[in-house]
């Protein structure tokens, strides 16, 4: 019987979590922007990525990182609501003051992922959230101001991006963790280790 490979099934996973936090972000911006009454439902949502992603690294470093990963993931929702809000009521000036704790937020956040793991570089990291960021607010500017073209390419621009970010995570993971993703078979020869890894990475709900 087939196995997927643990490395495999490790970015598949990760992608799938990164993936939700773009798709509910989007569905989330589309509620605001519209005044549906199901924003509140898809933050709800989106909230809950966060602690999924966050629950995602505990195997790897503990409960405390992932809880202190999911606070500043929430802190970046949070942030980005608020900032929406602003560009909402053409508030130029608590605008500028979200953007600014958004950009402080992401530093935080490639701080904390950096200190764990020496394969996500801090520069790196940052230039990826940073990324994020940008490609975020495009996708909400465009959203609000009806620019519908716009809207759509850069949302693609996002799921590529966030692809980037998953699998970098991934890669990190892997080089780290090499034993952790490959046992030794009977013959010596190196095997897919089951790992778990579906139910360590298991969304729930």
């Amino acid at each position: 019987m087939e196995t997927i490979d643990a490395k495999c099934s490790l970015r598949m996973a990760l992608r799938r979590l990164w993936a939700d936090h773009v798709i509910w972000t989007r569905q989330y911006i589309v509620a605001f922007a519209g005044d549906t009454p199901d924003a509140g439902t898809a933050a709800n949502r989106l909230l809950k990525n966060q602690e999924h992603i966050g629950n995602a690294i505990v195997p790897f470093y503990g409960q405390a990182a992932g809880t202190a990963l999911t606070d500043l993931l929430k802190q970046h929702i949070m942030i980005a609501v608020d900032l929406l809000k602003a560009a909402k009521a053409g508030d130029d000036a608590e605008f500028g003051r979200q953007d600014q704790l958004w950009s402080q937020n992401a530093a935080e956040i490639a701080t904390l992922l950096s200190g764990a793991n020496p394969y996500w570089p801090q520069r790196d990291v940052l230039d990826l959230l940073n990324v994020h960021l940008k490609l975020t607010k495009d996708e909400a500017v465009a959203r609000l101001t009806g620019k519908w073209d716009d809207d759509v390419a850069a949302f693609d621009d996002i799921f590529t991006e966030i692809n980037t970010v998953s699998d970098t995570l991934a890669e990190g993971i892997i080089a780290q963790f090499p034993d952790r993703f490959a046992s030794a078979g009977s013959n010596g020869a190196a095997v897919p280790a089951r790992g778990g890894l579906a139910r360590l990475f298991g969304r729930g709900r």
